[in-house]
């Protein structure tokens, strides 16, 4: 079993910075590719950007490339998500994602364990 807290959500202007973490427990953290996605009122959950599980292979949605900046400390069990230039459509509830293996899937439905999300708001 994973255990995925996110942290670090709010309010922040356009244009604006915020920094989410996901801190894990359990199994071995290292063996997870971990991701972020997020859902807007209404919408899917759509995939934000994704760590390979030794840190060297990253993927960001080309809405988020250029502004968001993913990486993970295995030593302390974490995934952070940079973000930059923040836009009105950046508005959701982010969550982060753990997936057994090397790759990284884009689709929510191959992770097996989730955080109880964050909000953040534009």
């Amino acid at each position: 079993q994973v255990q995925l807290v996110e942290s670090g959500g709010g309010l922040v202007q356009a244009g604006g910075s915020l920094r989410l973490s996901c801190t894990t427990s359990g199994r071995t953290f290292s063996g997870y590719a971990i991701s972020w996605f997020r859902q807007a009122p209404g919408k899917e959950r759509d995939f934000v950007s994704g760590v390979g599980w030794n840190g060297r292979s990253t993927y960001y949605a080309d809405s988020v490339k250029g502004r968001f900046t993913i990486s993970r400390d295995n030593a302390k069990s974490t995934v952070n998500l940079q973000m930059n230039s923040l836009k009105p459509e950046d508005t959701a509830v982010y969550y982060c994602a753990a997936d057994r293996g090397p790759r990284v899937p884009v689709g929510p439905n191959e992770y097996d364990y989730w955080g109880q999300g964050t909000q953040v708001n534009l």
